[in-house]
């Protein structure tokens, strides 16, 4: 005796999930969640049940790809067991690391940006034409305007990149300068003078 054919229906949301991990795969950059809600017609709260199903599918330990909340959206990014060999086939220069002059430079470019490189220079006690055209070229900080002043300097920001290479959802997610260390008294103390400085 014939059994009669079962439907299979497929799970709502887990199809929008499925529709989603399609989006971050095609994405050149991290999705927001209302670009996902667009793309995919679909509201909010759907959205965000069904990245909570493909955070699961793919997370530390079960995928060589994790999910990631970057930039201010979501991107797919390798997995720290995987991140070395990536970054040996692409070899991407934010990968091969950062000289001294230039972890101080984009530190400051965060903490304080837009700035511009005398206010950089400044603070670090030496000029950092190299520094900031090194963290250019790596697209880690971009331009963001001219002081007022006649002839006023570039302003430097960070950029999405930066954000999404050391993993911060915003710049609201970097440590405090305060939490870092008494060894860094010397370091708020500039920052704090240029700051206000900028502000009189």
């Amino acid at each position: 005796m014939d059994r009669p054919l079962r439907l299979i229906t497929s799970n709502p949301v887990d199809s929008l999930a499925r529709v989603i991990e399609a989006l971050l795969v095609v994405a050149s950059q991290p999705l927001t969640l209302d670009e996902l809600a667009e793309a995919t017609a679909d509201d909010i709260e759907r959205i965000e049940t069904a990245l909570g199903l493909v955070r699961e599918r793919y997370s530390e330990g079960r995928s060589g790809i994790v999910l990631q909340h970057v930039a201010g959206g979501y991107a797919f990014g390798a997995a720290r067991e995987a991140a070395e060999a990536c970054a040996r086939l692409f070899e991407r220069p934010v990968e091969r690391g950062l000289s001294q002059a230039a972890i101080e430079t984009v530190a400051i470019v965060a903490y304080l940006g837009p700035v511009s490189r005398p206010e950089i220079a400044q603070i670090r006690g030496v000029a950092a034409d190299s520094a900031v055209a090194s963290l250019v070229e790596r697209g880690l900080i971009a331009e963001a305007g001219r002081e007022s002043s006649p002839g006023g300097a570039v302003r430097y920001r960070v950029t999405a990149l930066f954000e999404r290479v050391f993993g911060l959802e915003s710049l609201a997610a970097l440590p405090r300068l305060d939490d870092i260390g008494a060894d860094q008294a010397a370091i708020c103390d500039r920052l704090l003078e240029v700051a206000e400085a900028r502000a009189s």
